[in-house]
């Protein structure tokens, strides 16, 4: 940015997008079409492409509200006005939602971050999206006219 404002923070979402590189030895293009490909086979992967994309949005409604804001800030008088409030929180919201998406990055590449070798890696894996359905989602097929027995909606197993 030539506009005064600090390069450090537009630098978060290129500093990521290299280690993102690294850590998966190619370019962001091959890793999205990777992913895209066959997103089951590396759900790592598959994760941090999903809160890439993401952060990059976010930085993009970012830059977008500071130029609203400087647009605002040069179009008024010295003292800051309420039509100009509505752009600061925007730049405000949408620092708050880069940053978050930049952590959560960040949580993904870091093998050794809390939470990814105990209790709640567990949980974690079991958030995942399936592959398929964890029910039977069709009827049984039964001859037409017979009833259902009355522990058909029991089940022997385990229940997801």
């Amino acid at each position: 940015m030539s506009d005064g404002i600090s390069d450090e923070s537009a630098d978060v979402v290129g500093v990521l997008t290299e280690q993102v590189e690294a850590r998966f030895g190619m370019g962001m293009e091959q890793l999205k079409a990777a992913v895209a490909a066959a997103p089951a086979a590396n759900p790592d992967a598959t994760d941090v492409v999903k809160w890439h994309g993401l952060l990059v949005e976010a930085q993009s409604v970012l830059e977008r509200a500071e130029d609203d804001l400087l647009a605002a800030l040069q179009s008024q008088p010295s003292e800051v006005d309420d039509p100009t409030m509505g752009p600061a929180l925007r730049v405000n919201a949408a620092v708050t939602a880069r940053d978050g998406r930049a952590l959560v990055v960040r949580w993904l590449l870091d093998p050794d971050a809390p939470g990814k070798k105990d209790l709640a890696a567990e949980r974690l894996a079991r958030l995942r999206p399936r592959t398929g359905p964890a029910v039977q989602t069709s009827a049984p097929n039964r001859p037409a006219g017979t009833a259902a027995p009355a522990t058909a909606w029991r089940s022997t197993g385990a229940v997801r």
